[in-house]
């Protein structure tokens, strides 16, 4: 038993008016964009798409701060050694990161700007600041609450001088 398919009895005018399937479009050439605008358009999301990753790295450190702030939380109030990692960590991990901001930003500065200047990129470099600066505050907060930065009086009298008490004869 043999199959055979003839083609040529398919009727076509019926099958042209049924829509495309769906995400095809069956786009006429006149409307076809120039390649000038198809490269516009692309290097316009290509740039809208840096921004977005330089905002995903300017709000990083805050993104982080629920995890580290469980992490303190576990670590005790004491001074031990795990709490002391935790905090060091915590207190170093902000300054790292200033440093090397302008090398973070690098990839998503325009092509037309200098990527160590302060002017690239200013509200993402200002939001990754403040995030780490607030990082940082937690982990001075921690520190006060182990008891390790001077914040009373009494940590202060090793600097404190005595007065002198006036002579008194009583004779």
């Amino acid at each position: 038993m043999s199959f055979s398919l003839d083609y040529a009895s398919i009727d076509h005018p019926r099958w042209k008016n049924l829509p495309p399937p769906p995400g095809f479009s069956n786009l006429p050439s006149a409307n076809a964009k120039t390649p000038a605008k198809v490269a516009a358009a692309a290097a316009a999301s290509y740039a809208a798409l840096k921004e977005k990753r330089a905002w995903d790295l300017a709000i990083s450190p805050a993104k982080s701060l629920p995890m580290q702030a469980f992490m303190l939380y576990m670590s005790g109030g004491g001074v031990q050694i795990f709490s002391m990692g935790i905090v060091l960590m915590l207190l170093l991990t902000p300054f790292k990161n200033i440093a090397g901001m302008n090398t973070a930003f690098a990839p998503f500065a325009p092509a037309t700007s200098n990527v160590k200047s302060l002017n690239t990129l200013p509200l993402q470099k200002m939001a990754y600041l403040a995030c780490n600066l607030l990082t940082l505050a937690v982990g001075l907060w921690k520190c006060r609450s182990m008891g390790l930065l001077p914040t009373g009086t009494g940590d202060w009298l090793a600097f404190e001088t005595r007065g002198l008490s006036p002579e008194i004869s009583l004779l």
